[in-house]
C-alpha cells in the first residue's frame, strides 16, 4: 500500500473517531430513556441527559523500543524504562459517560518521545551510539470502564446531613484505537534532522527494505483515576501505554546496510547517522578505532520481532457542562 493510500485512510480513520464518541453517546441514551423513567404518578422521573465532559493534562512521556533504555536489549516492557529519557506529554479530550459505569472518549495526545544509546551500559546497545527524538501526535477512541459508580447525591459532602451524598472518588481502565504521525530526527553537526527521508537503513535503495510510513495506527490502553471537587470540576491521574504498528519510532529496526553503498547514494549525513557505533569511529570523531571500519552489512542494527511502544503519566483536569436548570412558566 503506498504512502498516499496510508494517509487517506489514516484521515477515515481519524475523522470516524471524532464523531464516533458523541453519536454513541447519543444513541445509547435514547435507547435508554424509556428503561430509566420512573413513573410517579401521572409525571414522569427520568434519568439526566449525559453532559459532555472537557479534559486537559499534562505530564511525563517514556518510549518503549530499540534505543536507549535499562541496562539490557531493547524491550516494550515497563521494565526497559529510561527515566533520563522522560520528556513532555500532554491531553486533551472530551468524554461522554452514558451510563453510570461505561463512558466513551476522544481525543488529541501529543507526546515528544527520545532514546539514546549512550544512556544504556549493555554493551551492544552503547557501542551502537544512536539517538532520536520524535514528536508524536494522535488522535484516539477510547471506551472506558468505571471500576465504582458514580453517585450524585446533595450538592455538599455536609458532616451529619441528612440523604445520599456524593461518592468523589472513582478509578477506571480503557482501550481503544487511534492513529499517531511520527517524525524521527537525530542530531547532525549541531541541528536536528529527519531521518526517514535519508533511508539510514538503505530503504528504497537496491537489496534495501521499502520506506517506511510516518504513519501508523496505535491501541491506546491504561488505567486512570478521578476525584471530583464539586458537580462540575475534578483532578485526577492517567497512565497511558500506546502499542504501535510501526518498528520505525526510533528509525531502527532492522540491519546495517552497506555503508559505502548508503554514502554514495545519499551523502555523508546518512552514512554518517546510520553508523556512528563507537567501536566503528576514529578517535577524532570521539570513538575507539583509529581505522574507523564500518559495520558490515547485514550486521544487527535494530530487532524487528519487537513493534515499538510509549507510554505516559498525565495529571488531568475535567470539567463538565452543568446542566441547564428548568424553570417554571408564569403563565
Amino acid at each position: 500500500m503506498n504512502l498516499f493510500l496510508q494517509k487517506n485512510m489514516l484521515k477515515k480513520l481519524l475523522i470516524f473517531l471524532l464523531i464516533i464518541a458523541p453519536v454513541f453517546a447519543s444513541a445509547q441514551y435514547k435507547n435508554s430513556k424509556k428503561r430509566n423513567s420512573v413513573r410517579t404518578g401521572s409525571s414522569f422521573t427520568k434519568r439526566k441527559k449525559p453532559r459532555p465532559e472537557f479534559i486537559i493534562g499534562v505530564g511525563a512521556s517514556n518510549f518503549l523500543g530499540e534505543l536507549g533504555g535499562a541496562n539490557q536489549i531493547g524491550t516494550f516492557f515497563v521494565r526497559d524504562l529510561e527515566f533520563k529519557a522522560t520528556r513532555p506529554s500532554t491531553q486533551i479530550a472530551i468524554r461522554y459517560k452514558f451510563s453510570k459505569r461505561f463512558a466513551v472518549k476522544g481525543g488529541y495526545y501529543y507526546q515528544l518521545l527520545s532514546g539514546n544509546d549512550k544512556l544504556t551500559k549493555e554493551p551492544f546497545r552503547n557501542n551502537r551510539n544512536l539517538h532520536f527524538r520524535s514528536s508524536i501526535h494522535e488522535v484516539s477512541g477510547q471506551f472506558e470502564f468505571f471500576f465504582t459508580k458514580e453517585q450524585q447525591g446533595a450538592r455538599y459532602n455536609i458532616k451529619n446531613a441528612k440523604g445520599m451524598k456524593n461518592y468523589n472518588f472513582q478509578a477506571y481502565g480503557f482501550v481503544g484505537v487511534g492513529g499517531i504521525y511520527f517524525n524521527p530526527q537525530a542530531k547532525y553537526r549541531g541541528a536536528w534532522v529527519n531521518l526517514q527521508p535519508l533511508g539510514t537503513e538503505g530503504q528504497g535503495l537496491v537489496d534495501g527494505p521499502k520506506k517506511y510510513s510516518r504513519f501508523t495506527f496505535v491501541i491506546p490502553y491504561g488505567i486512570g483515576v478521578k476525584n471530583a471537587i464539586d458537580k462540575e470540576w475534578s483532578v485526577g491521574l492517567e497512565v497511558g501505554i500506546r502499542k504501535t504498528f510501526s518498528d520505525y519510532i526510533d528509525d531502527v529496526s532492522g540491519v546495517y546496510y552497506d555503508n559505502d553503498a548508503l554514502r554514495a547514494a545519499r551523502g555523508d549525513m546518512a552514512a554518517d547517522l546510520a553508523d556512528p557505533s563507537l567501536l566503528n569511529m576514529p578517535e577524532a570523531l570521539g570513538g575507539n578505532s583509529i581505522g574507523g571500519i564500518q559495520s558490515a552489512k547485514g550486521e544487527v542494527r535494530g530487532h524487528s520481532n519487537h513493534k515499538d511502544a510509549y507510554m505516559f503519566l498525565n495529571v488531568t483536569i475535567s470539567y463538565k457542562i452543568p446542566a441547564k436548570r428548568r424553570t417554571r412558566s408564569k403563565f
